[in-house]
């Protein structure tokens, strides 16, 4: 007969886990992508392909990758409080983008097809490595 074992649930029972895996998924994935994206478009448009894609990347993959980690920052704190940083955040966000984006327009050193291929990319594995990331997490759901 074999005997019990008591499992420690404390890692399963913490709130934060999906929102923490959710975050290195993500970081992974985009990881990846930066480093496929970054062949593909340095073969294709040389130099201002790299520009573009790293640029893309960051535009991209930060802007998901934030929220996330301001619901993380908030998680301890109430609904109202999470909902106003994260809509705050947001606006910042959209301000910041729309600044960089105006600022950017001028210049000609990356190539404007790879940026934007590149930034909708990293949106989308972005989303879909914090959706993964956050349904895989094994965690309790009552305490």
């Amino acid at each position: 007969m074999k005997p019990l074992e008591v499992n420690d649930a404390s890692d399963a029972s913490d709130h934060r886990q999906p929102l923490i895996r959710a975050l290195k998924v993500a970081g992974w994935a985009l990881v990846a992508l930066t480093v496929v994206s970054l062949m593909a478009w340095g073969a294709a448009r040389d130099l201002p392909g790299i520009w573009a894609v790293l640029m893309g990347v960051a535009v991209g993959g930060g802007f998901v990758l934030a929220t996330a980690a301001t619901v993380l920052a908030t998680a301890n704190s109430t609904p109202t409080t999470t909902m106003a940083v994260v809509l705050g955040g947001w606006l910042v966000k959209v301000g910041l983008l729309a600044v960089f984006l105006m600022w950017i327009r001028g210049f000609d050193f990356y190539d404007h097809r790879a940026f934007g291929v590149t930034t909708l990319a990293a949106l989308a594995v972005a989303l879909a490595a914090e959706t993964w990331g956050v349904i895989t997490t094994r965690t309790t759901y009552l305490d």
